[in-house]
C-alpha cells in the first residue's frame, strides 16, 4: 500500500472489509479480539498537543479546531493499519470547554472513518463508586468511548461502575511505562509485587464480564513476562512505551509469541503524531505508522 493520502474509494473498500468481519454490536473485547487475530496490534495514541502542530493547520480559528482538523487527518491516514485509537483525555482538558467538544469530535471522526476500530479514552479514572458513576456516564456515555484506563487503588468495589459495563473495556493499570513506577507498584506483599497482584486479581475475580484488561509499560520487559505468565494468554494488554519513550518492541513482540498469545495492544503516539511537522504531517504519520504496524508483523512470525 501507497504511503499518499487514503482516499474516500480507499476507505470505503476498508469498511467493507471490516463489516464482513467484524459486528459493531459485539463487546470491545470481540473487537479487539477480532483485530488480534487479524494481524492489527498497533495502537494510535491522539495525545495531541495543539502547541506541536503543523503551521498547515494554523488558519482554523481556535486549538481546539486545530486538533480536532489534525486528528482527522491522522484517522484517515492510519485506520487501516490499527486496533484502537487512544485520546489522552488530559490533552483535550487542557483546552478547557472547547477541549471536551475536540475529543468528542475525535470520537466522531473515528465513527465516521473507522467505524470498527475501538475508542480507549485514556482517563486513569478512579474514585469511590458515586464518582465514578459520573465518570462512567461522561466517557461511556456522553463522548460514547469503547474503553477506558483506570487505576486500581480504591478497590474492585469502587470500580464496580465502570466493571458492569460489560460491553466495554476496562483497562487497569498494573506496571506503568514511567520511570518511578516502582515506588510502590514494586512493592513486596505476601512474597510477591503489588503490580503482580493486582494483574492477577484483574484476570480473575474482577473479569467476571470478560471486559478487563491490563496496562503494563514496553520499559519494563521484565515485568510484561511475569504479568503474561500470571494472568495467561487472553487476557489484553496495553502496552504504552514504544517509540519515544524507548520502550523494547522486540522483548514485547517475543513474550506474547513465546506465551502463544494475540492479545496486545502496542501504543504509539508521539512517533507517529510528529514524524513531520510539515503539511504532509499525515502522510509521514502513516509512514512511520506502517513502518510500526509491519514491524510488528515480522516480529510475531520470529
Amino acid at each position: 500500500m501507497g504511503s499518499g493520502r487514503v482516499g474516500a474509494t480507499h476507505q470505503a473498500a476498508i469498511r467493507g472489509l471490516y463489516d464482513g468481519h467484524m459486528n459493531r454490536q459485539g463487546s470491545c473485547a470481540e473487537l479487539l479480539a477480532d483485530h488480534n487475530a487479524h494481524g492489527r496490534h498497533l495502537v494510535v495514541g491522539l495525545d495531541t498537543a495543539w502547541e506541536r502542530l503543523p503551521a498547515s493547520v494554523n488558519h482554523l480559528d481556535s486549538p481546539a479546531d486545530r486538533v480536532i482538523a489534525f486528528n482527522r487527518e491522522i484517522i484517515d491516514q492510519t485506520s487501516d493499519l490499527v486496533c484502537a485509537y487512544k485520546p489522552n483525555i488530559a490533552f483535550y482538558e487542557a483546552l478547557g470547554a472547547d477541549g471536551f467538544r475536540a475529543l468528542k469530535e475525535t470520537i466522531g471522526s473515528i465513527r465516521q472513518l473507522a467505524p470498527n476500530v475501538p475508542i480507549i479514552v485514556d482517563a486513569k479514572r478512579g474514585d469511590i463508586g458515586s464518582s465514578n458513576s459520573g465518570y462512567v456516564a461522561a466517557i461511556f456515555d456522553e463522548l460514547g468511548a469503547d474503553a477506558i484506563t483506570v487505576h486500581p487503588y480504591l478497590g474492585r468495589e469502587a470500580l464496580a461502575p465502570f466493571l458492569e459495563r460489560e460491553d466495554r473495556l476496562i483497562f487497569v493499570l498494573a506496571r506503568t511505562s514511567n520511570p518511578g513506577a516502582g515506588e510502590f507498584q514494586d512493592l513486596e506483599a505476601l512474597g510477591r509485587p503489588l503490580y503482580r497482584h493486582v494483574a492477577r486479581a484483574v484476570a480473575t475475580t474482577w473479569n467476571g464480564s470478560g471486559n478487563c484488561g491490563l496496562v503494563v509499560g514496553a520499559t519494563y520487559p521484565d515485568e510484561l513476562r511475569l504479568v503474561r505468565a500470571d494472568t495467561g494468554p487472553e487476557i489484553p494488554i496495553l502496552i504504552p512505551g514504544v517509540g519515544t519513550q524507548g520502550g523494547d518492541l522486540r522483548a514485547v513482540v517475543s513474550i506474547h509469541r513465546e506465551a502463544d498469545s494475540e492479545s496486545f495492544l502496542i501504543n504509539a503516539s508521539r512517533s507517529i503524531l510528529y514524524a513531520s511537522a510539515d503539511a504532509d504531517f499525515s502522510i509521514v504519520a502513516r509512514t512511520a505508522a506502517q513502518n510500526l504496524s509491519d514491524e510488528i508483523a515480522s516480529l510475531m512470525v520470529g
